[in-house]
C-alpha cells in the first residue's frame, strides 16, 4: 500500500453504500477467522449491518482505511450522550495480511482525535490472548490493564443431566417463578430494566466508569437490532411474586448460521436475593433450554472477570473451562 492508500477516512456505515459497508464486514470476517479459526465463520453480511447499529442516547465515529475498494483497517469510537460523558469505548482490526504497516497506530491517532473533540478523558478497549500482538499494541499505547478478564468455553454435550436437574429443582411452594422471553413483555419491560442495573454491581476493576441506567427504549432497541442481525436473544428471569419484582436474570445470544456457538452474556441476581440458589437455577435452565430448543448447538463462551468468584464458581462447577484471557484497558487522555 502507498502513503496515500493509508489516509484514514471516516466512514459513516448508515449513509454509505452496500458495497462499502460488506467491504468492512469482509474486514471484520478475516479478522475474525485469523483469531479464532475453529468458531463457525463470521458472516460479512451481517456483520455489515450490525455496523449501523447504535444503542439510543449514543453516537459512534467510524473510520477505515482504504485500498481501493477493499477495507484493510477499521476503527469505532462510541460513546454515550448521556452517561458516561467522560468515557468512549473504541474497537481497531486490522486485516491479517496487512499488519505492521502503521495502519493500526494511525487508526488508533483517528480515535483518539475523535475522543478529544468528544470530550472524552477515558477510553477503552478490549483485547485477547487469541491475538498476543493486540496486548503489545495496548502496551505501545500507553494503556492500563484495568480489568483481566477470564473467557470460558462450556462443551454442552459434558454437562451431567443429574447436574441440571439438582439446580433447577426447587422448593415445594416457594415465591420464585422462572420466565423465558425472546421480546421482554410490556408489562415487564420497566422491571426488566431496573433488573438489568444490578450488573452495576459487577466488579469492574480499575476501570473508571460510573454506573450505567438501563431503559426501557435502550430494551427494544436491542431486540430489534438482534433481530435485525439474525440473532436469537434469550433471557430468563426469576420473579419474585410477593412483590412482582424481578429478582435475577441470564440472557444468551444466538445465531441459527452459526449454530454451533453460543454466547452467554450478563447474568445477575439482587444482592438481596442472593444465597438462594436463583443464579444456579437460571444457569441451569438456561442450559436445558439450549440443549433442546437450540438445534446444532455445541459450545458456550462466556467472559469473567477474575476477581468474579462467584460467577466462575457456578461456572466452573457447570463445566466451563478456560479458553482465553481478556483484558479490559484504559488510556487517560490529558
Amino acid at each position: 500500500m502507498t502513503t496515500q492508500e493509508q489516509t484514514v477516512s471516516a466512514f459513516d456505515p448508515v449513509s454509505a453504500s452496500p458495497g462499502a459497508r460488506l467491504a468492512v464486514g469482509r474486514l471484520l470476517a478475516a479478522c475474525h477467522a485469523f483469531a479464532v479459526p475453529d468458531d463457525p465463520p463470521l458472516l460479512p453480511e451481517r456483520a455489515a449491518v450490525n455496523l449501523t447499529h447504535v444503542t439510543p442516547d449514543e453516537a459512534a465515529a467510524h473510520f477505515v482505511v482504504w485500498d481501493g475498494e477493499e477495507a484493510r483497517a477499521w476503527g469505532s469510537l462510541e460513546y454515550s450522550l448521556t452517561q458516561n460523558r467522560h468515557a468512549a469505548h473504541a474497537r481497531l482490526q486490522v486485516h491479517p495480511d496487512h499488519r505492521r504497516r502503521g495502519l493500526g497506530r494511525a487508526l488508533a491517532r483517528a480515535l483518539e482525535a475523535a475522543a478529544r473533540e468528544q470530550g472524552r478523558r477515558v477510553v477503552t478497549f478490549a483485547t485477547t490472548s487469541r491475538v498476543p500482538a493486540g496486548e503489545a499494541f495496548a502496551l505501545a499505547l500507553g494503556a492500563e490493564a484495568a480489568l483481566p478478564m477470564r473467557q470460558s468455553r462450556l462443551d454442552l454435550r459434558a454437562v451431567p443431566d443429574t447436574l441440571l436437574e439438582g439446580w433447577t429443582t426447587r422448593p415445594e411452594g416457594e415465591p420464585y417463578r422462572l420466565h423465558l422471553w425472546e421480546r421482554v413483555p410490556d408489562a415487564f419491560l420497566s422491571r426488566m430494566a431496573d433488573m438489568m442495573m444490578v450488573m452495576n454491581t459487577a466488579p469492574r476493576g480499575a476501570l473508571e466508569v460510573d454506573d450505567w441506567t438501563v431503559t426501557p427504549e435502550m430494551i427494544r432497541a436491542w431486540e430489534e437490532m438482534n433481530t435485525e442481525a439474525g440473532e436469537v436473544r434469550l433471557l430468563m428471569s426469576v420473579e419474585d411474586t410477593r412483590s412482582g419484582a424481578l429478582a435475577g436474570y441470564t440472557e444468551v445470544f444466538w445465531i441459527p448460521e452459526r449454530a454451533s456457538l453460543v454466547s452467554q452474556g450478563a447474568t445477575a441476581v439482587r444482592p438481596e436475593a442472593r444465597g438462594q440458589g436463583l443464579g444456579k437455577w437460571l444457569k441451569a435452565a438456561m442450559l436445558r433450554h439450549i440443549q433442546t430448543h437450540c438445534p446444532g448447538a455445541r459450545w458456550v463462551r462466556t467472559n469473567n472477570a477474575n476477581e468474579n468468584a462467584a460467577m466462575l464458581g457456578i461456572n466452573v462447577a457447570l463445566g466451563f473451562r478456560p479458553w482465553a484471557s481478556l483484558t479490559e484497558w484504559q488510556v487517560r487522555l490529558n
